[in-house]
């Protein structure tokens, strides 16, 4: 299989050329059925399944679980950096290094699976109560050098969510498990 196919299987994140409330609606209800739809997908997987790499030389399930709470956890705070501060540069992170640690690559995935319905209630809350002025906030990303729109950020993650729920989905897929 094409590697660019497993590594997206869902295409990279693409900006829509205008932003509608239908598109926000979308993305704020991505989000919000992440942890419902991601434990349904890997509440009956076994440990060896979870220690398979959803591609070769990629994380495994329980890495991607582990990298969704880290990552979920990180992008909560970057919003309500963005609400409460003025174009705030926000810490970038080494998710690679993040995964490669003793908690991401061995530890049961059911303590990242509650940090992730805590998480996502939470950013829910907020997404959902967000003002127009509040969508046009920003934050700088130095490791990216520019700067992200909250609205902007919302499709990030909710693509974000499907992309990793895909890597989860195609390798079950392949692996034939139910």
């Amino acid at each position: 299989m094409d590697i660019e196919k497993l590594k997206f299987p869902i295409g990279k994140f693409e900006k829509p050329t205008a932003l509608t409330k239908d598109i926000l609606n979308r993305w704020i209800s991505d989000i919000s059925t992440f942890p419902k739809r991601l434990l349904n997908e890997v509440i009956n997987l076994t440990d060896e399944q979870l220690d398979t790499p959803y591609r070769p030389d990629g994380w495994t399930i329980r890495q991607v679980i582990h990298h969704c709470a880290d990552s979920h956890m990180n992008s909560l705070t970057r919003l309500k950096l963005a609400l409460t501060e003025d174009q705030p540069t926000i810490k970038p992170y080494f998710e690679e290094r993040w995964a490669e640690l003793i908690d991401t690559k061995s530890m049961p995935i059911q303590p990242s699976l509650k940090m992730i319905e805590g998480i996502h209630e939470r950013w829910t809350v907020l997404l959902n109560n967000l003002t127009d002025e509040q969508y046009g906030r920003i934050f700088i990303h130095p490791e990216h050098g520019k700067t992200y729109r909250v609205e902007e950020n919302i499709g990030v993650y909710a693509w974000h969510c499907n992309h990793h729920l895909a890597h989860i989905t195609e390798t079950k897929k392949r692996n034939n498990w139910n």
